[in-house]
Order: structure tokens, then C-alpha cells, then sequence
């Protein structure tokens, strides 16, 4: 029992004092470094972190301009940024009349747009960023 102990404690410490042995110089040719070529996968994985994140989808960005004070011409701005207004020969005569957020940039006074398009991005699902 007394040598199993005393092979089993050589052993620990032998592994013990090999991994505390700093690691060697790379080896070298004449009085360069030699060339070490990495695997692909690194590669790729340092392209990826650089690449822009996805576009945003309209809806993100329309929920975006909620965090905006509402009623103010930024928010407005915000809104019309997205979504370009487009003045119709026809006005709704409200603006809640809009069938979906795209029609609200057809109205012409600000305060009617901006209202019709709060109205409709406020209902929205709130989506992950």
C-alpha cells in the first residue's frame, strides 16, 4: 500500500513540476522565428467580429424613435427618416384613417403624422434588438 502511495505521489509531482516549467522559445531558423501557420478557423473568427451588425428592419426602427420625447419634431424627424413622407392629391380627413404605418407619410400636417405614426408603432410587438 506504502509504494502504490509513493508511485502515485512521483507521478503528481512530476506532472506538478512540468507544468510549471515556463514554456521554450519557439524554435527558430538561423535568427527568425519559424513561420506558424494558424487553422482557418481563427481567421474567419476574426473577420466576423469586425463585420457591421445586420440592418435594421423597419419596424426596429420605428420602434427606435419611440425612446424620443414624444410630440417633438426629433421624434417626427425620426419617423420621417424611415418612412419618407409622400404628400397624397387625397388627405384623410383623420388620421387614424390610415390602414397601415406606411399611409401615415401621406399626411401633410405634422401633428396628424406624427400621431398616425405613433399610433401604429405603438401597437407593435416589442422586437430584440
Amino acid at each position: 500500500m506504502k509504494k502504490i502511495l509513493v508511485i502515485v505521489a512521483v507521478l503528481y509531482s512530476a506532472a506538478a513540476v512540468a507544468q510549471s516549467n515556463p514554456p521554450a522559445d519557439p524554435p527558430m531558423v538561423g535568427d527568425k522565428p519559424l513561420v506558424q501557420v494558424k487553422p482557418k478557423g481563427t481567421a474567419t473568427a476574426a473577420k466576423s467580429k469586425a463585420a457591421p451588425e445586420k440592418p435594421k428592419s423597419m419596424a426596429q426602427k420605428l420602434q427606435a424613435c419611440l425612446e424620443i420625447d414624444d410630440g417633438s419634431k426629433e421624434r417626427l424627424s425620426c419617423y420621417d427618416a424611415v418612412i419618407a413622407p409622400k404628400p397624397k392629391a387625397k388627405q384623410n380627413a383623420k388620421a387614424g384613417t390610415a390602414k397601415s404605418v406606411t399611409e401615415c407619410s401621406g399626411l401633410k400636417e405634422e401633428d396628424e403624422r406624427l400621431a398616425c405614426f405613433n399610433g401604429f408603432v405603438e401597437k407593435l410587438p416589442k422586437l430584440p434588438s
